[in-house]
């Protein structure tokens, strides 16, 4: 059974973060377009499960079920879409994970979501202390159960998700007319 710990930020997170990114480089080379640092472990102060989410967008998804053999080599799980339709999902570290991959290809609309999430959390302080409040609530309330954990984050994700994706979206567009102006 798997416990879940939220623990406070650990500035350790990004440099495993940026040593796993450059192994999934070689692994996916030039299908790789990009490569992002996602969920609570990717926003400095926020407390978080001690799991690295790592986001590459890639050329062609289907390309990247060739590649399932040397991602095992590295000792993650192929997981398929594991419920979310376009992308390919890989676990390491069995039941004391370590690092979630999800793999999207360019222009998937989940890779806005994942960005916009983590950035709105980045620059709105409060809303990344409510976020952690509840984080640490659920885990004293479910220490051995995560499914019940992520059940009690779900609408307050779905509220922020769009919070997040309405002030991304208007970030954007303001600068387009910046650099068109």
């Amino acid at each position: 059974m798997r416990r879940v710990v939220v623990q406070p930020y650990d500035s350790i997170w990004q440099h495993l973060y940026i040593e796993e990114a450059r192994k999934l480089r070689e692994i996916f080379k030039d299908q790789l377009m990009a490569i992002y640092h996602i969920g609570s472990t990717a926003v400095p102060g926020l407390a978080a499960k001690p799991i690295i989410d790592i986001m590459p967008v890639v050329k062609d998804i289907e390309a990247i079920d060739q590649l399932t053999e040397r991602m095992m080599a590295l000792g993650y799980e192929a997981k398929g879409e594991n419920g979310i339709s376009g992308r390919r999902y890989f676990q390491k570290g069995g039941d004391d994970r370590t690092h979630h991959v999800h793999v999207y290809q360019q222009g998937n609309p989940e890779v806005t979501r994942h960005l916009a999430f983590r950035d709105y959390l980045r620059t709105f302080r409060g809303e990344m202390e409510r976020y952690q409040h509840l984080k640490v609530e659920l885990a004293k309330l479910y220490p051995f159960d995560i499914d019940s954990y992520v059940e009690g984050k779900n609408v307050f994700i779905l509220v922020m998700e769009q919070k997040a994706l309405s002030w991304y979206n208007s970030s954007l567009k303001q600068t387009d007319e910046m650099i068109s102006s």
